[in-house]
């Protein structure tokens, strides 16, 4: 099994690629739709803005490829940081009011705000420990509180309870993991997050 890495010039694809040679598996970066749709397993990587990522997705025909690979096909596919965020409805990083993302979760992406702002920081960055809320393949082997490194401005919102895999404590609790079978978000960085991360990224690999 080859996980397909896709490059739309968002970042932290070799970090990923790593990470993923670290366990074991055998992956590829793709650029282009024909490659998204002959795709075994997909990887959506994080790091870069959301209003600028959608535009270059439409422009090269990758939504398309995206949503008959993963809503037709079935392919399993995992988002990471700007990759979940991309599969919600909307965000509000964008220069032209609220841009649509992929839907393939019922949510939107908003800034993340706190009121004690002398403890805690925006953007939300360094390691913190996730709860979960449902069950998945993607989680086994680790436990409650296991922590990731997590980098980040945006946050999600509105999820429908039945989607949200996980939650972390910044503050206030935020969502920092979605499923919906095959289709996986996490908030957080597994190619930064050593042991647990290397997990999470075994057991997509075993999906």
């Amino acid at each position: 099994m080859t996980i397909s890495i896709l490059d739309y010039q968002a970042g932290n694809i070799r970090s990923v690629q790593r990470a993923i040679t670290r366990v074991g598996g055998k992956s590829i970066i793709i650029s282009s739709a024909d490659e998204v749709l002959n795709a075994e397993k997909l990887i959506l990587p994080g790091v870069g803005h959301f209003g600028k990522t959608m535009t270059y997705l439409k422009e090269f025909g990758l939504m398309e490829a995206l949503n008959e690979k993963v809503l037709v096909q079935k392919t399993p596919v995992l988002g990471i940081c700007l990759g979940m965020q991309l599969m919600c409805n909307h965000s509000d990083e964008g220069s032209l009011g609220s841009p649509t993302g992929l839907g393939w979760f019922d949510a939107k992406v908003t800034r993340m705000e706190v009121l004690d702002t002398l403890r805690y920081k925006i953007p939300h960055t360094g390691w913190n420990g996730i709860e979960f809320e449902d069950e998945h393949p993607v989680l086994n082997g680790l436990k409650h509180g296991s922590e990731f490194y997590f980098v980040h401005a945006f946050h999600v919102e509105d999820a429908p309870e039945e989607e949200i895999l996980t939650l972390t404590k910044h503050e206030r609790p935020f969502v920092s993991g979605l499923q919906k079978d095959h289709i996986i978000g996490v908030q957080f960085h597994p190619e930064k997050s050593h042991g647990a991360g290397e997990q999470l990224i075994r057991n997509f690999i075993a999906m």
